[in-house]
C-alpha cells in the first residue's frame, strides 16, 4: 500500500469524494451532512490522504487540526472495489498515528446515525472512540453521533 499527501485533483479521488458525498446524502438530510468539499479539503488546517493498492486508489482519509492538540477525522472512505479488505483499519491506523506524531491529545469525528453506519461506529469502537457531546462547531442532530479517542 502506498500512501500519499493530497491527491486531490486526481480524477479517481474526485469521484471517489463525489461517492462518499452522494452516498452521505442518501442517508442523512444535507443539513445533516459534513464531508468536506474540495476546496476545504485544500485548506491549510486539514492534511489529506490517499491510498493505493497497485496504482489503484483503494481509499481516502483526512485529518483536521480543530484547535491545538484537538485534531478531527475527515473524509474517510474506502473504495468499492476494496471494501472488506482491511483498508479502513489502515487508513484509521494511520490517521491516528499521524495525531500521535502532531501531539494531539484528543482526536474526535462525527458518523451517522443509520444502519448503513454501524460498520463505521464498530470500527471506531474497536479503536478506543467513545460516544461523546457535539464537539467543535457541530450542534445535536439525530442524524450525527460523535465520537472522540484520547491519544497517549
Amino acid at each position: 500500500m502506498e500512501i500519499r499527501i493530497g491527491e486531490l485533483r486526481n480524477e479517481e479521488v474526485i469521484t471517489l469524494l463525489k461517492e462518499h458525498h452522494e452516498d452521505m446524502l442518501s442517508h442523512s438530510p444535507p443539513e445533516s451532512v459534513h464531508a468536506l468539499d474540495l476546496s476545504a479539503l485544500e485548506s491549510p488546517d486539514v492534511t489529506f490522504w490517499s491510498f493505493w493498492v497497485n496504482q489503484e486508489l483503494a481509499g481516502i482519509g483526512a485529518l483536521k487540526e480543530l484547535e491545538k492538540g484537538h485534531g478531527e477525522i475527515k473524509s474517510m472512505r474506502t473504495s468499492t472495489n476494496h471494501l472488506r479488505k482491511g483498508i479502513a483499519r489502515k487508513l484509521l491506523e494511520h490517521i491516528i498515528n499521524q495525531a500521535n506524531i502532531r501531539s494531539y491529545k484528543k482526536l474526535s469525528l462525527e458518523t451517522g446515525t443509520m444502519d448503513a453506519f454501524l460498520p463505521a461506529q464498530r470500527l471506531y469502537q474497536q479503536f478506543g472512540f467513545e460516544e461523546c457531546e457535539p464537539f467543535g462547531n457541530y450542534k445535536e442532530d439525530p442524524y450525527s453521533m460523535f465520537m472522540t479517542k484520547s491519544i497517549v
